[in-house]
């Protein structure tokens, strides 16, 4: 694996001295197998989370989706990642499914928070059923709308889904998105189709009554593209991807180091109820699939 020396300065915990470029190369390949070991089978039954975040970083035409917790405490932790060629169902079903058998329950209450991707909204179902809290990252969906209207348009749209998702009241929020589509319809049928793709899970935290600085933080993937932030600087040294198995090493790697620097999110103190919340209406959805 060939790389520039200055990976020291990107990845400081791991450095050490060398008599050369080959020694140093068969360390970081040890160093970096050794943290796709450590982060693929981190045990999760002990954590309490309150969100798992998903997202998919792209790698020399090759996919990774990977996955950030948080706990009620707060806490940001990586959860694990899984690779392939597409950002797929399979994949994603794969990582969730994984994480599964290493203890992951959602029967405590989880909020999933994806980027709007269908394939990750598709794989949370298959794992998880339909019951399972989402929220679509409002980011991800502004951009999508955004980019299929002239010029001229955009700015007053912005406005109207900013005011939306700001909104406390989440019916009227969901009320300010339905009419906003159904003016769009006629001029920018595009963009008002994207916009009713996956509507209402835009505002899942607005439902949940979560308000202030955690519903900035859950409202997005934010939290999640930081630490892919993190993966693409150290990856950034790298010359040469000759698998897709160094792919994994260098992303868990990355996603290890970004976790070294986490801090508390914004408005934690609110976790622990949003998790109790997220129970109590999973209770309540299995009652009324009881039968009578």
């Amino acid at each position: 694996e060939i790389y520039t020396l200055s990976l020291h300065d990107a990845l400081p915990i791991w450095r050490e001295r060398s008599t050369s470029k080959l020694s140093v190369s068969r360390a970081f390949v040890a160093r970096t197998r050794e943290a796709l070991w450590h982060l693929m089978s981190r045990p999760l039954a002990d954590l309490r989370l309150a969100v798992v975040m998903l997202d998919g970083i792209e790698i020399k035409g090759r996919t990774n989706v990977v996955a950030l917790g948080i706990t009620t405490e707060g806490n940001k932790l990586a959860l694990g990642l899984w690779s392939g060629s597409t950002e797929n169902a399979a994949i994603a079903s794969a990582l969730l499914s994984d994480l599964v058998s290493r203890g992951l329950d959602v029967e405590q209450g989880v909020l999933f928070v994806i980027d709007g991707s269908k394939a990750l909204r598709k794989a949370i179902r298959q794992v998880f059923g339909d019951e399972v809290p989402v929220q679509r990252c409002i980011r991800h969906k502004q951009r999508n709308v955004l980019e299929l209207l002239p010029e001229r348009d955009r700015q007053p749209v912005k406005r109207r889904l900013t005011q939306a998702w700001q909104d406390t009241d989440h019916a009227k929020a969901l009320d300010q998105l339905k009419r906003l589509a159904i003016e769009l319809e006629h001029e920018h049928p595009g963009a008002a189709a994207s916009l009713r793709e996956g509507m209402e899970e835009t505002l899942t935290v607005t439902r949940l009554g979560i308000t202030g600085k955690l519903k900035q933080t859950l409202q997005s993937t934010n939290p999640c593209e930081s630490m892919i932030g993190t993966v693409r600087v150290i990856q950034r040294n790298v010359k040469n991807w000759s698998s897709g198995e160094m792919c994994l090493r260098w992303t868990a790697a990355g996603m290890l180091e970004a976790e070294s620097r986490f801090r508390k999110v914004e408005g934690y103190r609110g976790l622990a109820q949003l998790a109790i919340h997220i129970e109590t209406d999973l209770i309540k959805h299995r009652h009324q699939l009881q039968p009578s």
